[in-house]
């Protein structure tokens, strides 16, 4: 194994870690929300479902990640390629942990209000899914900068 491929492979290991976080915490927010509404009422179960499992995405996209730069992994020798990866899959990690958090504050929000008034469920899915674009792009980034690493 060369050093190349250990800077490498601490990257992927960030990207998938910290998209992680972001999910968990942000899940651990609208999971705690949703507890407390439908506590209330539980018929409400189906309008706060999506807007609990927003943040899980995050986790998914770094898993992702994490699975295409890891076929480049063998492909590297020097320890500048490892850098060169360790940043392509930085725009997915540092995206993911920080709009994961910030997707499950604003769905929390968004489940309180569905709480007070049902009719706004479908409605109110907007606002935690402009944070999640975010996450896309850095989804998109890091999907076409991992192959250019060992071109």
């Amino acid at each position: 194994m060369t050093e190349g491929s250990v800077i490498g492979i601490i990257g992927i290991a960030l990207c998938v870690l910290l998209c992680g976080i972001g999910s968990a915490l942000g899940l651990y927010k609208t999971g705690s929300a949703a507890a407390g509404v439908l506590g209330e009422n539980p018929k409400k179960f189906g309008k706060v479902l999506v807007l609990v499992l927003l943040p899980a995405t995050q986790g998914i996209y770094g898993f992702i990640i994490g699975i295409i730069a890891s076929g480049n992994i063998a492909a590297l020798e020097y320890v500048e390629q490892g850098w060169a990866l360790f940043g392509a899959v930085m725009p997915m990690a540092i995206s993911g942990l920080i709009t994961g958090i910030f997707q499950g504050k604003s769905a929390v929000n968004c489940i309180y209000a569905v709480g007070k008034q049902d009719s706004l469920g479908g409605k109110l899915i907007i606002y935690p899914a402009m944070i999640e674009f975010y996450a896309i792009l850095g989804l998109i980034i890091s999907i076409m900068v991992v192959p250019a690493v060992v071109a």
